[in-house]
């Protein structure tokens, strides 16, 4: 693994030269691929790498675990609590809904989660127009296989440096980079409303899907859901369509 790590170090600095870009920035979620991300820009530009910690209605573990990452790697980070903005746009775009009568209580969780991973991108994308610094993101082969992020939020990036990785590989290689046994250990989660987990949301476990994407034999119902969250997904690893010159 100290190898792909190597190898990847290697290529987000090829890319930032590519881009005549500055430096790199991740945002840091208190979770095992950002901690792994955060490890890798540091070692790629430990001069120009920044964390950035985007606390909205979070669990404060989430943030001591994001602070514990930055600790252990060395790397920078600034903290932009995005709590009361949130608090402010949310109501706004609920209110107007309602009094157009168009307002669906029943699909508000999903749209309230999205909005934050959509107003932490926003974030990431102004603190990299400050810096000059390219967003790097998180998203595991597992979750850019399945379509679990959000499309404009996590998945609103300029660069994917673990897409060709297993969780368990990202697993491997944060053993490596000395990433802290709390987070290697943690629960995944993205942390979008209480009780919250990935796998429990997927229907389905990392375990079971790594070992799908490695060609292993799986249950047939963990191999349906996940080609249904494959295909339902594609329009999220797609730039979006437009009709043929000649339509």
């Amino acid at each position: 693994m100290e190898q792909e790590i190597e190898k990847l170090t290697k290529w987000l600095q090829e890319k930032i030269k590519e881009a005549n870009a500055e430096g790199l920035l991740v945002g840091l979620s208190g979770g095992i691929d950002s901690a792994v991300v955060a490890n890798l820009i540091k070692r790629a530009c430990p001069e120009a790498s920044l964390g950035v910690i985007m606390p909205c209605k979070s669990d404060g573990e989430d943030e001591q675990h994001a602070k514990e990452v930055a600790e252990a790697c060395g790397i920078k980070t600034v903290t932009i609590d995005l709590t009361t903005t949130h608090d402010t746009l949310l109501p706004t775009i609920q209110k107007q809904l309602r009094d157009s009568d168009l307002y669906k209580e029943e699909a508000q969780q999903l749209a309230d989660a999205n909005l934050r991973a959509r107003l932490r991108m926003s974030t990431l994308y102004t603190v990299g127009a400050n810096t000059g610094y390219l967003v790097t993101g998180t998203d595991n082969a597992a979750e850019w296989y399945t379509g679990y992020f959000t499309k404009y939020g996590d998945g609103g990036v300029d660069l994917v440096p673990l897409t060709n990785y297993t969780k368990g590989e990202v697993r491997e290689m944060a053993r490596d980079l000395g990433v802290p046994s709390s987070i290697v250990e943690k629960k995944p989660s993205a942390g979008l409303w209480e009780g919250q987990t990935d796998e429990n949301e997927m229907g389905t476990s990392y375990a079971t899907i790594d070992r799908y994407l490695k060609g292993e034999a799986i249950p047939e119902k963990d191999k349906e859901i996940i080609d249904s969250l494959h295909k339902r997904s594609h329009h999220k690893r797609q730039m979006p369509p437009a009709p043929p010159k000649d339509l």
